[in-house]
């Protein structure tokens, strides 16, 4: 069993930044894939960016690209989510998500087993 545990959310103003991470437990995040995801007010929940298990590959949402970026710390079995010129509406619970296999690697939410809590970020215009 993997558990995810969010931090880094808050509450900042548009332009600014932040920097989320997922702290796994339970099991290595290596040679697993990664993903991030966020929910808005009364909106369905929608991909952010994956990782693949090296690192080598990423990828994003139209509307991220340029500004989030994903990266991963095998070591300290973390996922990171580097956030730039936030907007308001990027505001939204962001969650990690985790698959049960290695081959997975997808930015449906279908494709992830494990997810975490979720850290709220919200972005004052």
């Amino acid at each position: 069993q993997v558990q995810l545990v969010e931090s880094g959310g808050g509450l900042v103003q548009a332009g600014g930044s932040l920097r989320l991470s997922c702290l796994a437990s339970g099991r290595t995040i290596s040679n697993y894939a990664m993903g991030w995801f966020r929910r808005a007010p009364v909106k369905e929940r929608e991909f952010v960016a994956a990782i693949s298990w090296s690192g080598g590959s990423t990828y994003y949402a139209d509307s991220v690209k340029g500004r989030f970026s994903i990266s991963r710390d095998d070591v300290k079995n973390t996922l990171y989510l580097q956030i730039h010129n936030l907007k308001p509406e990027d505001t939204a619970v962001y969650y990690c998500a985790a698959p049960d296999s290695t081959f997975v690697f997808t930015t449906t939410p279908d494709g992830y087993d494990y997810w975490g809590q979720g850290t709220q970020v919200t972005v004052s215009s």
